[in-house]
């Protein structure tokens, strides 16, 4: 074997023969480190290829063949027993499918894996720990108080040993906490490299993909939120979740930010509690359990998460500046859809926030990225500068313009629905979504009478602001 000492990214993978200060690919400072890379001579790769390949796993050379004379397999997904988590998952586990999840340290990665251990069923799954002793293991398991007699835990780092124990055992499916701490003995560079993260993880999917055995990664994220290690590692796994949430708030989002075999637009959430991770089936009622109707600066919208519709509390505070540049601060929104809502307020409407400070914050702790949310935005907004409350049962739901004007948006009836069973009475909707519903099909159907608001071609502004507030309570 040959040995060469190259110089690579920890942020971004990208190496070099020579050290930098400052990556050349992702311009981070102080990432390049010294790394010793092991290059095999052809001799050797013919006796590891003689021997069955990485990790003991048999390798057959295949040959080309036609797409139509591949058999079908109908999907055979294991269900985890938590209904949350399959609905991100797209429906179940994936037969070798290997996942990742990643997340802020605490914010419940382990627990939620553990959670999953007790409800496979028949299922018998095997968790591989590198950060915690199996006595830490067994001691959050008694918190847990579920039953995880079909269970195995195994301490291991090196990557091989946990090849090893997947062909050797009966376990379904491993579970392996976390994959920076795991590390290959013919890689000389330290766990956590990121020579050591994308071998390990590229070993565990050889032996995923050849044992029919699905596989899940938990992983740590950086201090900007992104997964820790190279970007090669997403490209690896076929599914990555991101379990978010902050610590001040119990609730946690699961989210898919990539899955091969299901939507990456649906959420999972959950509560954190004394018992571990609880699910929550009705978002919507939850996130407005401590609204405080009445209060001027909030408003109720609708977002689409996937399939689900899910009413939230949006907040706005509007006060004079005491800077010569006044603030703008959005929790849980894109701050440039923020600024573009305040524009086309000041243009549109007339509203002079220009010396006033504006904060807008989602209740609850989610992020929304949906422009359906823009007309409670906005409603928030005029509500708290003129001090005027929306009526309690009001749910405003539309796409501003930058014109001025309300745009149609989709999953209509869903998000209508939402709030019907809520018991919200007037939805301010898109005057293009009102053609759905008509006076028979709202009576047929049971939906509420929806008031329609359409900024477009209302002048002069003092207009458009007077249609405003004569919906949310003016």
């Amino acid at each position: 074997m040959k040995t060469k000492t190259i110089y690579a990214c920890q942020s971004c993978g990208f190496s070099a023969p020579r050290w930098a200060g400052k990556c050349p690919s992702c311009g981070e400072w102080n990432t390049m480190t010294e790394e010793t890379q092991v290059k095999q001579s052809a001799a050797t790769s013919r006796r590891v290829e003689a021997r069955g390949g990485l990790g003991g796993a048999s390798l057959v050379k295949q040959k080309p063949i036609l797409l139509q004379d591949i058999e079908h397999v109908a999907e055979d997904r294991i269900k985890t027993g938590i209904t949350e988590l399959d609905r991100v998952l797209g429906g179940g586990i994936m037969q070798g499918s290997i996942t990742l999840v990643g997340g802020d340290p605490g914010i419940g990665k382990s627990t939620l894996m553990l959670q999953m251990c007790a409800r496979l069923g028949d299922v018998k799954p095997l968790y591989v720990t590198g950060e915690e002793s199996l006595q830490q293991i067994k001691s959050r398991a008694n918190r847990l108080n579920l039953d995880f007699s079909t269970l195995s835990v195994l301490a291991e780092t090196n990557a091989d040993e946990i090849v090893e124990a997947m062909r050797t055992t009966d376990a379904g499916l491993v579970i392996a906490d976390s994959i920076q701490t795991m590390f290959r003995t013919d890689i000389e560079s330290a766990p956590g490299s990121v020579a050591q993260v994308r071998e390990c993880a590229a070993l565990l999917m050889h032996a995923a993909k050849t044992l029919g055995k699905p596989v899940f990664l938990v992983g740590h994220v950086t201090k900007e939120g992104s997964l820790a290690g190279p970007k090669v590692l997403e490209h690896i796994v076929d599914t990555v979740l991101q379990f978010e949430g902050e610590h001040i708030y119990s609730y946690r989002i699961l989210r898919a930010a990539k899955n091969r075999y299901g939507s990456t637009n649906e959420i999972g959430v959950f509560e954190m509690s004394e018992d571990g991770l609880q699910e929550v089936t009705n978002p919507s009622e939850v996130f407005l359990s401590q609204r405080n109707a009445g209060e001027s600066g909030t408003a109720v919208t609708a977002a689409m998460e996937g399939s689900r519709p899910i009413l939230v509390e949006v907040q706005a505070l509007v006060t004079p500046t005491s800077y010569n540049q006044p603030q703008r601060s959005a929790t849980g929104l894109d701050y440039r859809r923020l600024q573009m809502i305040l524009a086309v307020l000041e243009k549109r409407l007339g509203l002079a926030l220009g010396k006033h400070d504006v904060f807008v914050n989602i209740a609850g702790g989610l992020r929304l990225d949906d422009p359906a949310v823009d007309l409670g935005v906005a409603a928030a907004i005029v509500s708290s500068f003129r001090d005027i409350a929306i009526q309690p049962d009001t749910a405003l739901i539309g796409e501003i313009g930058l014109t001025g004007e309300v745009r149609a948006v989709v999953s209509i009836e869903q998000r209508v629905n939402e709030a019907r069973k809520l018991g919200f009475q007037n939805i301010v909707l898109p005057e293009a979504n009102m053609k759905r519903f008509t006076k028979s099909s709202a009576k047929e159907q049971g939906t509420p009478n929806a008031a329609s608001l359409s900024m477009q071609g209302l002048k002069p502004a003092d207009r458009i602001l007077k249609a405003l507030l004569d919906v949310v309570g003016g």
